[in-house]
């Protein structure tokens, strides 16, 4: 069976997404607390060296890493110019450096392994549109994964690695506790359906991507809104 490592997979979105990569992965659960997956690390993502010595184990239990979904993710609410320098960095660290340090252990467990091995980077709709109320840092921690994204995409097409990332708009989860009662709805209402999006919607997309069908597809940010920001 194929060998798919989740980050924040104890979250609402993390435990989605590996329930439905669990129909056709051997899951790996990575977070700060123990996960409902067939096998649950305890890591610190923000430390570099802890990342580093939890994937040198997996390739000694597994032999090596098929899909890798960077989900691990926050979003502190302070606003611009008064966001303190520790935050900032927080900031930057969960979302951005969490991403970084996972890609950077688990290709080297990906190469030579058969098939189209797959990154799947969990972005957000915040980082283009302007509109809604994602702080700046925040934002610039998931453009700076997008980037990421299509850079490692570029450099290992021809090894067959595939890397994408999908973009969500609001999706029900546990974030929503950061938000006042007022934000909250008003961002719920600009959806067009009405309703934010729910953690399984997500999942079914990384699984698509996990699956076949998901080969040729790489390069990509794969923004889903319900069509919101068509313009």
């Amino acid at each position: 069976m194929k060998i798919a490592v989740v980050t924040g997979a104890a979250g609402g979105l993390g435990q989605a997404i590996s329930a439905a990569l669990a129909e056709t992965h051997h899951v790996i659960g990575l977070d700060l607390k123990s996960s409902a997956v067939a096998e649950s690390i305890e890591i610190n993502l923000t430390d570099a060296a802890a990342i580093a010595s939890c994937f040198e184990a997996i390739a000694e239990r597994h032999g090596g890493v098929d899909v890798l979904v960077n989900n691990a993710g926050t979003c502190f609410m302070s606003d611009f110019p008064d966001i303190p320098v520790e935050e900032f960095e927080a900031q930057m660290s969960v979302n951005f450096s969490s991403m970084f340090h996972c890609c950077q252990a688990a290709i080297p467990l990906m190469q030579g392994r058969d098939g189209v091995r797959k990154i799947i980077n969990i972005s957000s709709n915040g980082a283009y549109n302007f509109d809604v109320f994602d702080p700046p840092h925040y934002r610039a921690s998931k453009a700076a994964m997008d980037t990421l994204t299509k850079d490692l995409a570029r450099r290992y097409a021809s090894e067959k690695i595939a890397v994408n990332s999908i973009a969500p708009a609001m999706t029900e989860t546990p974030l929503f506790g950061v938000l006042d009662d007022a934000t909250l709805a008003k961002a719920i209402s600009a959806m067009p359906h009405g309703k934010p999006m729910q953690p399984d919607q997500i999942a079914g997309w990384v699984a698509h991507l996990a699956g076949p069908m998901g080969d040729v597809c790489s390069g990509n940010v794969i923004i889903l809104n319900q069509g919101r920001d068509v313009r």
